[in-house]
């Protein structure tokens, strides 16, 4: 059974925000649909106007840092224009309901009888709802009810605030493909192993192989490979002893990411992987795994020195990688996590996201995690 809602009001102008309770022993069927996509119920009048731009710039942005740009998630626009539509939208995995109190749509209608009269008051009064329901439906859902006054007040509240639903919803994106990706055959061993000889551990999926696994007195590397006919997954991990946080910087993670995969990811016919610097290459500083850190997202190619020493050419293959690198206080260490996808023909930006979730997977001795994928309610 569900609990009943509570709604929060806020000062003027802020977050009201709508908690659903849970209970233990949920047996509703899971979600369905892409991981990739939002669907986006909202009426067609707002979907390609002002308020629909905005929601596609904050929430489902381009990501530049591929072969060929494409949005992190892609959105599926539906109207509730009948009993049946309405059904199949509580299916779905990620939903965003986006409507202003000010208008007689089946949208608004939606949203008007799920806020208490103290909630559409204080939104006809200048506030703005975001309302987070982790859930609703089905289990491993995630609902969002986005409402304000007007149309305009919708698209201030999606400059402000659609970041943050796009941050949610990768976060449990991530933590949905981390239950499928580890819930059969995981290699419980070898993540023993390297926690034995390492100190850290990352969750191995069950056809990962170790190519490389090397220490000297001040570092160590691994690298972790997924190889099939068609694709190509790496990740490896590399660590600096008695380092400092103030020599991770961006240049720090360029040339020590170069540094590596010209000695170790080889290909063959002399060449060796390296950042591809003609194409967007990002790097931001972020909270890694509660770390102090960087993220950097771009492309790799293949390339060998060109014979007049003048730089790189290229020798074919290519693809994009995400790389962490954070201080990790408790073992005075640096770390580098990279992840990289070699998969033409192939939807590489899900192959990223498993990288990514695999990173996320990361943990030290001292945090004794167990690193389980999921909750049980995702």
């Amino acid at each position: 059974m569900i609990k009943r809602f509570c709604v929060v009001a806020c000062s003027a102008g802020a977050l009201l925000l709508l908690v659903l309770g849970g209970c233990s022993g949920d047996y509703r069927p899971r979600a369905i649909g892409k991981e990739s996509e939002v669907t986006v119920v909202m009426d067609s009048s707002h979907w390609t106007g002002a308020v629909g731009t905005t929601f596609r710039k904050t929430v489902t942005p381009w990501v530049e840092t591929l072969p060929q740009p494409e949005r992190y998630f892609t959105s599926r626009h539906l109207e509730l224009l009948s009993e049946r539509t309405y059904e199949s939208v509580q299916d779905l995995k990620n939903i965003v309901v986006v409507a202003p109190l000010s208008d007689t749509s089946n949208e608004a209608n939606f949203l008007r009888r799920r806020l208490s009269d103290e909630a559409r008051a204080a939104v006809r009064n200048g506030q703005t709802a975001v309302v987070e329901k982790p859930n609703l439906w089905r289990r491993s859902q995630r609902v969002f009810f986005v409402t304000a006054a007007d149309s305009s007040g919708l698209v201030e509240t999606l400059s402000q605030q659609g970041a943050d639903i796009k941050a949610t919803m990768k976060a449990v994106t991530l933590q949905r493909m981390k239950r499928d990706m580890y819930d059969d055959a995981r290699q419980y061993a070898v993540e023993d192993t390297l926690m034995r000889h390492h100190g850290f551990a990352v969750n191995m999926q069950h056809d990962f192989q170790i190519a490389i696994d090397t220490t000297t007195a001040s570092s160590g590397f691994v690298w972790l490979r997924r190889l099939l006919p068609e694709t190509r997954r790496e990740f490896f991990v590399y660590y600096e002893e008695n380092a400092s946080p103030d020599q991770i910087t961006p240049e720090w993670i360029h040339t020590t990411h170069d540094s590596l995969t010209r000695r170790y990811m080889r290909g063959n016919v002399a060449g060796f992987v390296r950042i591809d610097d003609r194409r967007p290459l990002t790097t931001e500083q972020t909270d890694v795994l509660d770390r102090y850190g960087y993220e950097m997202r771009g492309l790799w190619r293949m390339v060998k020195p060109a014979k007049d020493g003048n730089g790189f050419i290229g020798v074919g293959g290519g693809g994009p990688f995400l790389a962490y690198a954070f201080h990790d206080q408790p073992t005075d260490r640096v770390y580098l996590l990279h992840g990289s996808v070699f998969a033409p023909g192939f939807d590489r930006l899900q192959f990223l996201r498993q990288m990514e979730g695999m990173a996320t997977t990361f943990r030290t001795q001292s945090e004794r995690s167990s690193a389980s994928p999921t909750s049980s309610s995702e």
